[in-house]
């Protein structure tokens, strides 16, 4: 459908996240000249103000080999991600440049992607990962195809307000990692935690610690929804050592948690300092990025209770250490911390730390009660929402494979986008310059392959993107 975010930590299960500021325009009038100073800014998705990380460019797929990959000659495809132009090119060598679970196509596409034209499909290298021939050709574009819903069959979105994608010109580039508020991948469990996303935004109930929801963006064509947008806060996210702490902000945060678990019957379930913004002007924390949230049981998982999440931001916002979040949400035990004898203190903070220690132990006390989860299933105020509609391109056929009976195998569903193409299907299409070719960059970008050694791409490996889509 559209928008959603990604990998827990450095990279997220489904993908990683992307944002970009805009400016919107008033009715009639020209896009304006200096957004960030405007109250009238507004953005795709807020997180860190900075120019993607070169190590969080890219994703691989992995490695496809057509045939075995202990033969160092057998054909080679990877497919790797790009979250700057926002486009997949396929990289073809050989096994022996690309052994399994090596990960080398990453920093081997890196050293020319801005050099290629953002027609190219794939690219051929040799042995020493040097370039031999490009390819226009559609045939090998694995990019999914989305099918995003018109605006016309999401009834449960026609009181938000809406803004044409043309009325929002782009003034900069957020990085993965946080809410990415439109969603150029198109897999099925993407789709489904964007309209949840959306709708639980819609559904929340006005409150001064959560970023509202301000607009649907529709695309200009055929009026699909493709994303929406937030007012813009100034003054990047707490991951940011540099910015101050006051004890009334973790007050404000678990009395936050409170009421979106006990009255809401919401589980945010990435509650995290990358997460969390301190607006300037009113000096009240806010909490964004709702797309891992749990209503009730649905989408509940193990080991991303709010209370644990707490605990955990606490610790990185005093201490700095963020060795935590490279340890999966399930095996992490919040008495870890909350035993250490000492937070060795790495921020400016207007409480001794036992301050704050001592009271987010009380409330873990009192959270941790017994009927704590039964309160939480039984909150009085739990918001509802339809589930999500097919979009009506998938309810179009398509030809995947043969029978046993050697008969043309027929199917509906999510397809790639060359597929779509033959078919005839509209495609909304997000692929851009890089942000070195870009005129938003005024400065060189840092070259993902000098951070070679920091690259570390998704791994999915697959033989049929059309295959992989429908067991997703």
């Amino acid at each position: 459908m559209f928008f959603i975010s990604p990998l827990p930590q450095f990279y997220r299960p489904f993908g990683a996240a992307y944002a970009s500021i805009f400016a919107v325009a008033a009715q009639g009038s020209e896009v304006l000249s200096d957004p960030i100073l405007s109250s009238t800014s507004y953005l795709i998705s807020f997180l860190q103000f900075t120019m993607i990380k070169p190590e969080e460019r890219f994703m691989s797929e992995g490695q496809g080999y057509l045939g075995s990959s202990e033969n160092p000659k057998t054909v080679t495809h990877c497919n790797v991600w790009d979250w700057d132009q926002l486009r997949m090119v396929k990289v073809i060598g050989t096994a022996k440049l690309f052994p399994p679970d090596e990960d080398v196509e990453v920093p081997i596409l890196a050293r020319f992607v801005d050099c290629l034209s953002l027609e190219v499909r794939a690219v051929t290298v040799d042995d020493g990962g040097l370039i031999t021939e490009v390819s226009n050709d559609p045939e090998q574009d694995d990019t999914y195809f989305i099918g995003y819903l018109p605006f016309s069959t999401t009834e449960s979105l026609y009181g938000c307000s809406i803004i044409q994608y043309s009325k929002l010109q782009e003034l900069d580039r957020l990085g993965p990692g946080v809410a990415f508020k439109f969603n150029p991948i198109g897999k099925p469990r993407r789709l489904q935690m964007a309209w949840d996303e959306l709708n639980l935004l819609k559904s929340l109930p006005p409150h001064l610690n959560i970023v509202p929801l301000d607009r649907v963006v529709l695309e200009d064509v055929e009026s699909r929804v493709i994303g929406f947008t937030t007012k813009y806060i100034p003054g990047g996210t707490l991951d940011n050592s540099r910015q101050p702490f006051r004890f009334e902000w973790i007050q404000q945060l678990t009395q936050l948690v409170d009421f979106l678990n006990l009255e809401l019957g919401i589980m945010h379930q990435d509650i995290a300092p990358r997460n969390l913004l301190i607006d300037p002007d009113t000096q009240i924390l806010l909490l964004f990025d709702f797309d891992w949230a749990a209503n009730g049981e649905r989408n509940l998982l193990q080991g991303r209770d709010d209370i644990i999440s707490v605990v955990f931001t606490l610790y990185e916002i005093i201490t700095g250490d963020t060795s935590f979040t490279s340890i999966p949400h399930w095996d992490r035990n919040m008495e870890t911390v909350q035993n250490m004898s000492e937070w060795t203190c790495n921020r400016e903070l207007d409480s001794d730390v036992s301050t704050f220690r001592n009271f987010l132990n009380e409330w873990v006390t009192t959270r941790r009660s017994p009927g704590d989860m039964q309160r939480y299933l039984d909150a009085p105020n739990r918001p509802t929402w339809p589930g999500l509609p097919t979009p009506p391109d998938y309810s179009l056929p398509f030809e995947l494979g043969t029978t046993v009976d050697g008969e043309t195998n027929w199917v509906t569903g999510p397809r790639t986008r060359r597929t779509a193409v033959e078919k005839g299907q509209y495609i909304f299409h997000w692929e851009r310059p890089s942000q070195s070719r870009s005129p938003l960059s005024s400065q060189p970008v840092l070259r993902a392959a000098k951070r070679q050694e920091s690259i570390t791409p998704l791994r999915n490996s697959r033989s049929n993107p059309e295959r992989a889509m429908c067991e997703s």
